[in-house]
């Protein structure tokens, strides 16, 4: 049976029950057997910083219920008087981190990208914090919440070999940048399975609530992005060749490959 598909809607009229006026104006015609095919589930975008939330939550009830057990009847009174550890807190914080740039990456979505929040690696426990899909490509966002101003070191010269370091503050924080190139070659290879091995991917670390310059601050590093949250907007919005239909096939291909977390 032929079918009449509205986009818009994302609905399905039978042919022989659509007016004159639907079919002429309809994008296209189906069989309503294919009508799976159409893809008219909505993709999951995720929920930023859900499962740092879900983790710093488990973390926390299990040292309460560990400190209840051990000393039953002053176990209330040492929870009042001292705070989960740092290794505990430092999930809350990531989770603000990762919820602030989310909400200014949604807002986004007005201008014709896509977003993805909190994807599981598949075969991991780690996850990458935000995926945007624009005109320009695709860009891996990892969301960062460090005090002190992210600047780079570079070391070294005419006699010893020439590093580029991440620093914030006096803090060497080059190690990040080996995760966010491990999970831009995640993506790349997820898009090349798909046969979308031409769509360039970004790399980005941003860091929230930095200590930012008023005037620029932002900077490359091993061809990653290091800058703050109104930054990548920017960034995720640069115009590009893809089109609305390619940025929304590329988005529900990465969906399917990196689920929610």
């Amino acid at each position: 049976m032929t079918a009449v598909y509205d986009r818009s809607s994302r609905s399905v009229t039978c042919l022989a029950c659509s007016t004159p006026e639907q079919v002429d104006s309809a994008p296209e015609q189906v069989d309503v057997d294919d009508a799976e095919s159409i893809g008219t589930d909505e993709v999951e975008v995720g929920v930023a910083g859900a499962s740092a939330q879900r983790e710093y939550a488990r973390r926390s009830a299990s040292r309460e219920a560990r400190i209840r057990r051990e000393h039953p009847h002053i176990g209330g009174l040492l929870l009042a008087l001292s705070d989960d550890p740092q290794s505990t807190r430092a999930w809350a914080t990531g989770a603000v981190g990762e919820e602030l740039l989310g909400a200014r990456l949604d807002r986004a979505t007005t201008s014709g990208v896509r977003v993805l929040h909190d994807r599981r690696i598949p075969r991991s426990r780690a996850n990458i914090d935000h995926v945007v899909v624009g005109p320009a490509g695709v860009f891996v966002i990892d969301a960062k919440r460090y005090k002190g101003r992210p600047s780079r070191r570079i070391e070294g010269g005419l006699f010893r070999p020439r590093v580029e370091k991440l620093m914030v503050g006096s803090r060497n924080c080059s190690a990040l940048l080996a995760g966010v190139h491990k999970q831009v070659d995640l993506v790349g290879s997820a898009l090349a399975d798909a046969g979308l091995d031409d769509v360039p991917v970004t790399g980005v670390l941003c860091f929230v609530q930095a200590d930012w310059p008023l005037i620029g601050g932002a900077f490359q590093i091993e061809d990653l992005h290091i800058l703050w949250p109104r930054r990548a907007v920017t960034l995720v919005q640069s115009p590009g060749p893809l089109s609305t239909d390619a940025i929304d096939r590329i988005h529900r291909r990465l969906a399917e490959a990196f689920p929610r977390a």
